[in-house]
This record gives C-alpha cells, structure tokens and sequence, in this order.
C-alpha cells in the first residue's frame, strides 16, 4: 500500500515519534537509524535527511518527548483554580506513578549526558523549564497568602530533585513501592516545601 505524502514538518512529527518508541523499547545507546526506519518502513536515507546523525535523532527524540510533558505541565500551571491545587496536580502528574511519559527517556538522558556536553546543555536547559514552572506558581501562591514560602525557586529545585529520586527508583524497580505510598510521599514533600502540616487539598477533579 502507497505511503500518504507527508509534509516535512508531519514526516519529522513522525520519525520523532518513531524514534521516542524505538528508546523506550531498546535504550538510547543502542538504538539505530535502521531502528527507526525499519519501525516506519521507510529507507536510513529518508530518516538522515531529516537527522544528520544517530545523535542528532536521539537528542531530538527527547527533546519532543520532554517539550510535549512541558507543554501539559504548564497548562495545569495556568489552570483557573488556587495555586495549591494547582501544584498538587502538577506534582501527582510529574511523580514517577502519575501520567508524564518521559520518565525513561529522562534517565537515559541524565546517564548519556555525562559524555554528551549536547544533550547535557539540552536536557538542563529542558530541566530548568521544570523548575522555574513549579517556581512560579508557588511564587504565585505565597504572594496570594495561601502559604508560606520565602525561597520558590529553592522550594523547586528540592521538590523536583525528590521526585526525581523517586522516578529512577520506580523506573528502574517497577513495582518497589505501591502507587498510593508514592502519591502519599509527593504530596507530604509539597507540604513540607510550602509549610503545611495539614494534607494538601485535592486538585479539582481527581
């Protein structure tokens, strides 16, 4: 059957995709351009013409990975309800046992950046995104006198770094600690960052 002609944005759309499934399934180091071109049934020649490399496609890959979590991120960011619920949605979407789905791509990211001053430079800057994200919204909430924080960019940087933890270890030892002791420990490291010694309110709707 005759392949439908795409546009060159659509095609790239596609080989991203393409290539975010093939890292999953096979690691970053080990995936191949024939891997992706295989997957789509296309030639390693098409899949080049759009990525000049191997490396180029799989900073690439995690780069529309981590934008399309980042874009989710920030639409429960500008949400119209309290800055807690807030947070608390964005941090129950961003642990290791919530819905973001680039927790194995960021970890084959963090351990090929150690000898990829690239994709070091990428996913910090892609990091930091994060960071000042949640950083507002708990600027926005202490200014508003829903709780107390005088550092929100420090306050961003524990919370992600603890969620962080928690995600290698889910990721790497699925099945180590239950969904719910998860969702409990995220939710008691937000109240802590913000000064609550009372359970942090439900997001609306769920």
């Amino acid at each position: 059957m005759a392949r439908v002609r795409l546009s060159v944005a659509q095609r790239r759309e596609e080989l991203l995709n393409a290539a975010v499934e093939q890292i999953e399934q096979r690691g970053a180091a080990a995936v191949r351009i024939a891997d992706v071109a295989t997957a789509l049934g296309v030639s390693n020649a098409l899949v080049l013409y759009h990525f000049s490399s191997r490396e180029q496609l799989v900073a690439a890959a995690f780069s529309h990975a981590a934008d399309a979590d980042l874009r989710h991120l920030r639409k429960i960011a500008a949400r119209r309800t309290s800055a807690l619920r807030r947070l608390r949605s964005a941090v129950r979407w961003y642990a290791p046992t919530g819905q973001a789905k680039g927790w194995r791509l960021w970890i084959e990211a963090w351990s090929m950046s150690l000898r990829d001053p690239d994709l070091r430079d990428l996913s910090r800057g892609l990091d930091q995104q994060w960071k000042s994200a949640l950083a507002e919204v708990i600027a926005e909430g202490a200014a508003a006198g829903e709780f107390c924080c005088e550092d929100p960019a420090a306050a961003a940087w524990r919370l992600t770094a603890f969620l962080d933890g928690l995600a290698v270890q889910m990721t790497c030892y699925a099945g180590a600690v239950s969904r719910a002791a998860m969702l409990q420990w995220a939710d008691d490291a937000l109240a802590r960052e913000l000064g609550l010694d009372r359970e942090v309110p439900a997001p609306a709707g769920g």
